[in-house]
């Protein structure tokens, strides 16, 4: 079973990494996080383009770098497929040629029945004999994974590999690279900074920041209501209010938290067991809610099960695709997320007052990190 595991430190120039990974045999493990964190780095060590000053990189379970006992396979032998947003195709090879260039017998009938598969597998069927230059971006993408799966790799290294495809596209050739897993079950290493895509094609997910792994689990939970400040405004959380914990009703599992003049309802912390209903010490917390879970209503919401219903007035509207993002004073500035039609149906403008409404399980608690005491 093709297992890939390790771990490596490195210098790059100033910059420092250190990494860790354990990926499964037909599973995506994500390294999300921003331009500069060390995810291609990481990437680039693991297939050996890159030499970490320590380290450990096993793949399907061959030692192909061991700093210890100084095992280090060069590149072309590690069976690494790697595939950059670039692709790096030939311009000069038709599509069967690009796929079959890291086969050692390209003209040989198991050579072409493997060129075949892949191109059936991938939906480039009938594209063998076009050039590069004649391909669409998605049909470029394809050839450049059905390349990088030609030599049975045992461990598929992607880096940002759709970044500059469209939506649309990008969503199909998710879907396509997921089912391919199922029939090619082999690790894969994701490299991304895109959430949406972290979430669609993750099983596991590490969040990485200035050379280190700040967070990882699993996507929806790491991603989705980050529980630490860092990883939230990594993973592009629009709304993080500072409140003030003003009584918690146990029973309900929420707390009243204020600030600004707002008063949200929100899931109960972990609090102390001992503690007895109703107000305590003020404790000052971070309140996270995502554009997404706001709706706006131009009246206020009755009989609804939302807990937090805030007024408010409209500052900014910005095209944020595939809708928009309204920005509102409550008090606080609160963002939310609409379509273009929701927008042209309440005639949503700068000025114009409405509602912001929300449940109190739409919002999470955020855990602000302390910064390091100062050196004596």
């Amino acid at each position: 079973m093709p297992v890939s595991k390790g771990w490596l430190k490195c210098r790059v120039g100033g910059f420092s990494l250190e990494a860790d990974w354990h990926i499964e045999e037909g599973e995506v493990l994500v390294l999300f996080g921003p331009s500069g964190a060390g995810k291609t780095t990481t990437l680039r060590a693991i297939a050996g383009l890159v030499r970490p000053e320590e380290g450990r990189v096993e793949l399907g379970g061959r030692v192909v770098y061991d700093s210890a006992v100084h095992i280090s396979v060069p590149v072309h032998r590690r069976q690494v497929g790697y595939l950059t947003q670039q692709y790096h195709l030939f311009p000069h090879l038709n599509v069967a040629g690009n796929i079959a260039y890291g086969l050692p017998d390209r003209r040989q009938p198991d050579a072409r029945g493997k060129v075949e598969r892949l191109a059936k597998m991938l939906r480039l069927e009938g594209l063998e004999d076009r050039y590069t230059w004649q391909l669409s971006g998605g049909q470029q993408q394809r050839v450049a994974l059905a390349r990088a799966l030609a030599t049975t790799p045992q461990l598929l290294l992607l880096d940002e590999p759709f970044a500059s495809l469209d939506n649309e596209l990008r969503r199909e050739l998710r879907r396509e690279l997921r089912a391919m897993l199922v029939e090619s079950p082999i690790p894969v290493l994701l490299v991304t900074h895109d959430r949406e895509e972290a979430l669609a094609l993750g099983d596991s997910v590490q969040v990485i920041d200035d050379g280190r792994i700040v967070d990882q689990g699993e996507p929806l939970q790491v991603l989705g209501q980050p529980g630490r400040g860092r990883v939230a405004r990594l993973a592009g959380v629009e709304n993080l209010l500072m409140m003030t914990v003003e009584s918690r009703n146990p029973r309900d599992g929420t707390m009243i938290c204020t600030g600004g003049g707002v008063k949200l309802e929100v899931p109960l912390d972990a609090a102390p067991s001992d503690q007895s209903d109703g107000p305590r010490q003020r404790e000052n917390i971070t309140v996270g809610i995502r554009s997404s879970d706001i709706i706006l209503a131009s009246e206020e919401p009755r009989g609804t099960s939302a807990r937090n219903r805030l007024p408010g007035t409209v500052t900014t509207v910005d095209p944020r695709p595939p809708g928009y993002e309204v920005t509102l004073d409550c008090g606080v500035p609160l963002k939310a997320q609409v379509t273009g039609a929701a927008m042209s149906e309440m005639g949503i403008r700068p000025g114009q007052n409405i509602w912001a409404v929300f449940k109190a399980s739409s919002c999470f608690l955020v855990q602000e990190e302390m910064p390091p005491p100062p050196a004596d």
